[in-house]
């Protein structure tokens, strides 16, 4: 019994995860169920082929330049904790404890949440469950996803990398199929659409951003990688090389099907693509996509939300119990708290249901924030550690870190400007962990 105790302490994270273990976590992470909204709110917002093709094209390019920065921070101060740990070794503790109480209590719980149900949904339209078949197939997601991961890295990894494969599968068919499929456009008839004003232009590209978050994630798995110098590089370049290729094939399939206008105009694109293609019989292969897309970035966000939880029990007393790494090479407890969180988030949604804007109104300022401050610390750290030997440095110092962290900046902006209660809510909480914070430190 002793000795296992003992083992138990002297867990680490082991250099286990491969450059296409991680790229598979960051196509899992990102490629979500947002490529299949997203596109048409865009369209819906622009109008022009253009227009929308530059906009995802941006959202490639800027995500690129936040993985270059990522990069810098993760081979130069590999962490489990990922930004959890950046923040701290720039601003101090008590900023990293705002960040994991978020990251915990908003940020990835709520990703849980939002695709859980959404994977309910379409799994509802295969084998309905009953009045609330929805909340049960989430909740039996969320619990048989963690059970999975609490075995064992391997086994999550295994499963991110079969997942993943589905996924991408998936959304080939989707594009094949809107090569094939032309149904007459509207966009040449009659006065062509005005061109969209900045603002919105700009609400556009917050969605459009939204639909490539995630790939910052890969920093939770910096200590993890068996290429600590340039695994997390290749695999943040590679990965969102191969999802920016997927998205704008995605929106080249959409607007050839459909049109600009047109594509504007529906509310399930891929599910109207399938039901032309292919018959309306065909409602349970979109759903099946759905499903396995939904699976993917569920597996990837317990994997890496589970981290920055266990970082922040090894960081602080009142959270300590999380703060274990189990033999099986996974922090159990951590993935434990996190599973029960999205739970309880699930289960408040079955009586007052959140729609797709509301969960981003709720996480997305909260998000950005601390984004952005994780781009500011690059240059902190850089002045304070200028020792530090930089494996991965940024180029073009300081102009594209500037680049970023101006755009994030604007996406901060964008998202309170647009945002109703669901925000103040989201900030609300993160006040209960500034006091959470002031608990835990009179108390010593």
């Amino acid at each position: 019994m002793n000795e296992t105790v003992s083992l138990n302490k002297k867990a680490e994270p082991k250099r286990s995860l491969r450059t296409i273990d991680i790229i598979s976590l960051i196509v899992g992470t990102v490629v979500g169920a947002g490529i299949f909204k997203v596109p048409a709110l865009v369209a819906s917002q622009t109008q022009h082929e253009w227009i929308i093709l530059g906009l995802w094209l941006f959202g490639g390019l800027i995500s690129i330049i936040g993985a270059l920065c990522y990069a810098e921070l993760a081979t130069a101060y590999p962490n489990v904790g990922g930004e959890y740990h950046f923040l701290q070794k720039a601003y101090g503790k008590n900023i990293s404890f705002l960040y994991g109480w978020a990251r915990s209590i908003i940020i990835v719980t709520g990703s849980l949440g939002i695709l859980g149900i959404t994977l309910g949904d379409y799994m509802t339209q295969i084998i309905s469950l009953g009045a609330y078949s929805s909340t049960i197939w989430a909740m039996l997601t969320v619990i048989g996803l963690s059970l999975l991961n609490i075995l064992g890295i391997k086994q999550g990894k295994t499963a991110q990398n079969i997942l993943t494969l589905c996924e991408v599968g998936g959304i080939l068919a989707i594009i094949v199929t809107g090569f094939l499929v032309q149904t007459p456009t509207i966009d040449s008839a009659g006065v062509a659409p005005e061109l969209p004003s900045l603002g919105v232009a700009s609400l556009a590209m917050v969605f459009v951003l939204l639909t490539f978050g995630g790939w910052n994630e890969a920093a939770y798995v910096s200590a993890e990688a068996i290429d600590q110098r340039r695994g997390i590089l290749k695999a943040l370049l590679l990965g969102i090389g191969l999802i920016t290729l997927l998205y704008l094939m995605v929106n080249l399939a959409f607007l050839h099907a459909f049109g600009a206008v047109k594509m504007g105009q529906s509310n399930a694109l891929a599910s109207d693509l399938f039901d032309i293609a292919y018959g309306r019989g065909s409602a349970v292969i979109f759903s099946t996509i759905v499903v396995f897309s939904c699976l993917n970035s569920m597996n990837a966000t317990i994997i890496f939300g589970s981290r920055s939880s266990y970082a922040l029990g090894k960081d602080w007393q009142i959270f300590s119990w999380i703060g274990d790494w189990h033999q099986s090479g996974t922090p159990r407890k951590a993935i434990i708290l996190q599973c029960a969180i999205a739970l309880l988030l699930i289960f408040g949604a079955s009586f007052a249901r959140q729609s797709f804007e509301s969960i981003v109104e709720f996480t997305a300022p909260v998000f950005w924030f601390f984004i952005l401050l994780v781009g500011i610390a690059l240059f902190i750290l850089r002045r304070r550690y200028p020792d530090t030997v930089m494996s991965c440095p940024v180029p073009f110092y300081p102009v594209l870190p500037g680049i970023f962290i101006l755009t994030v900046a604007w996406l901060l902006w964008s998202s309170l400007a647009y945002s109703g209660m669901g925000a103040l809510v989201g900030v609300a909480c993160l006040g209960v962990g500034a006091i959470v914070l002031l608990i835990e430190k009179y108390s010593k």
